[in-house]
């Protein structure tokens, strides 16, 4: 009985995991949003901030079911091999890019919707230490270039732009392109 109920569990538990990492949906959307992207073995053993994304779900999951200092350190391995730093507790959308990733900081009350592309060196950070919601909120669609900062509790709305090198500490709105230090809108 309890061999079956270990194997029900591990069924369970495989599926969730699938669903949780959604390795499929990551593949395809590197492969459509890369143009270096070549085929399929090539991105799954050969891009970081694929493997980022991946490792970033695990510590995810780990996080919501309460093993912070699990999650963290997951985390903490994660970016050792990615070069990527992604808080346990950041929310990530479906089908994030993070294309070259070296450098790429995410904080934890960070939240990323669905369809982002973000290039190397970009850091969602905050003004501020104090507790609560303190890192920006990026709509569906976004991209994000090159070194770019965006700093605080804002939000840059579905389909905008931010450009390289650009430092982004006010609202963007949907659509709108953001360029220079400090950013202004095109």
């Amino acid at each position: 009985m309890a061999s079956a109920t270990f194997r029900l569990c591990s069924i369970r538990t495989f599926k969730k995991a699938r669903q949780i990492i959604r390795f499929g949906e990551n593949i395809k959307a590197v492969l459509e949003r890369d143009p270096a992207a070549r085929h399929t073995l090539e991105v799954i053993l050969t891009t970081p901030g694929l493997h980022a994304v991946w490792n970033h779900r695990v510590a995810h999951f780990l996080w919501s079911i309460g093993l912070k200092t699990v999650s963290r350190i997951w985390a903490y391995w994660g970016r050792a091999i990615t070069g990527v730093e992604i808080h346990p507790a950041a929310k990530i959308g479906r089908r994030l890019v993070i294309d070259h990733g070296m450098g790429v900081v995410i904080g934890e009350t960070a939240i990323i919707g669905d369809d982002v592309l973000i290039y190397h060196g970009v850091t969602l950070g905050s003004k501020t230490g104090e507790h609560g919601k303190r890192h920006p909120t990026l709509g569906n669609n976004v991209v994000i270039g090159a070194g770019a900062a965006v700093i605080g509790n804002i939000t840059i709305h579905d389909g905008a732009r931010v450009g390289a090198g650009a430092v982004v500490t006010r609202e963007l709105a949907a659509g709108a392109t953001a360029v220079g230090n400090p950013a202004k809108v095109l």
